[in-house]
Formats: structure tokens, sequence, C-alpha cells
């Protein structure tokens, strides 16, 4: 299979180089490992990672001796912690690159799924990805913070969803979810304008600020735009 246009394929392989991330010298589908020889650092800005994960990649490859590991029960556990790093960019960066992980312990490299994390031999063996996540930030009575064309709202830890946001995000959109009904109940109560322009003002800016964050977090899989209150 070859490709002259679609996603980015990007290796990593820690093999005693000053990065783990490799890019192909020409586009298409990559033959072989060879075909990697463009070196590209974890904290490059067109990969949009956290500091956390890039600081995970260099102490990964920096854990690697120099001449490389005297006990093979050593070469497969840091061949496992590679891999658990590679799902989590493969997730972190959707559909739009190919990560190819070289597991190091058994001399292969795959294409990691970035939906169901496994190894594949090719893109075809899962069939082709679904589209990027289409996400809307938004308000209203008794629905869930987010929306999206397929799932209407949902939560925002609802596994179909393949968003993958961090705990603490994913309470704050809850919780600011509970506040806007809270506000509506208390405008149903007392009908004070002022009070509920001034609550909705302060949910207004929390929901913005939250739909920054989504979309910091989704990275480049994920579209997000902020749809206010209802």
């Amino acid at each position: 299979m070859r490709q002259t246009d679609g996603p980015r394929h990007l290796l990593v392989r820690a093999l005693g180089e000053a990065t783990c991330f490799f890019l192909p010298a020409a586009p298409g589908w990559p033959d072989d490992l060879d075909t990697f020889s463009r070196a590209l650092p974890p904290d490059d800005p067109s990969l949009g990672l956290p500091a956390a994960l890039v600081g995970a990649f260099d102490a990964w490859l920096r854990a690697r001796p120099e001449g490389g590991f005297a006990r093979r029960t050593e070469l497969r556990a840091h061949a496992r912690r590679g891999l658990a790093l590679a799902q989590s960019l493969a997730v972190r960066l959707g559909p739009r690159q190919v990560v190819h992980y070289w597991d190091e312990a058994y001399d292969a490299t795959k294409v990691v799924c970035w939906t169901c994390r496994r190894l594949h031999w090719s893109l075809e063996e899962h069939g082709s990805p679904p589209p990027p996540v289409r996400t809307t930030v938004k308000a209203e009575f008794k629905w869930y913070p987010l929306r999206s064309e397929e799932f209407e709202d949902f939560a925002p830890d609802d596994p179909a969803a393949l968003l993958h946001l961090s705990d603490g995000l994913v309470s704050d959109l809850y919780r600011w979810a509970k506040d806007f009904d809270a506000g509506m109940e208390q405008y149903l109560a007392d009908r004070d304008e002022a009070d509920d322009d001034a609550r909705r003002a302060a949910l207004d800016v929390r929901g913005q600020e939250l739909a920054a964050r989504v979309t910091r977090e989704l990275g480049p899989a994920g579209e997000v735009t902020y749809g206010g209150l209802a």
C-alpha cells in the first residue's frame, strides 16, 4: 500500500539516538524502518504534546543503556513501557497521524491503533478510522455538557466517545453543567433577572475556559467549539 495523501506517519523507537520520534523521508506508506530517517523531538510544536508526556518519552529514551540491555527481562520491561507511551501518543494524536512502534524485544514494528490501542500490521486490519471528533461544549438545562453529531448530548467521561479527557477536566465539566441547572432552578424560583444575568455571565466565562481546555486535551484529534448557554 502506498499513499501520497493522508495522515502523517510517526515512528516511536528508542535505540541510542537523540530522540525516539522519527518521520519518513518521503510521503506515502513507509516500506521499512530505514524509511524513517527524519528525527523529530517529542516537544516539536507540530505534535502539541503536553509537557508530562514529552518528559515521559525523554525518560524512557534515557533509560535504555548505551549498549542495550544485558538482561532480557529488563529489555521486555522497557519495551512494555515504550508501548504504553506509544498507545498514549496514538490516542492523543488521533487519526491524523499514524503511530508506528518498534518493539526492541521482538525487533518488530506495528501500527498502534488510536481507538482500540492494539497493535496491527497495517491500517486495513482495523478498517478505516472514524472521522475526527467534532465536539461542542454547551450548557443546557438537565443535559450533559458536551454535544456531537454522533451522540447529541453526552457525558465527558462516556467511553463510547473516546475523548479520554483528564479526570480534572471531566469533574469541572460536570460541575459546570450542575451549576447551570442550579442557576436555572434558582431563577424559576425567584425570577430575579439581575442575579440570573450575573450567574449566566460567570457561567459563560467558565464555559469558554472549559472549551479551551477540551481543545488542548484533544489536540489535533478533535475539533471543539463553544456553544454557550441555552
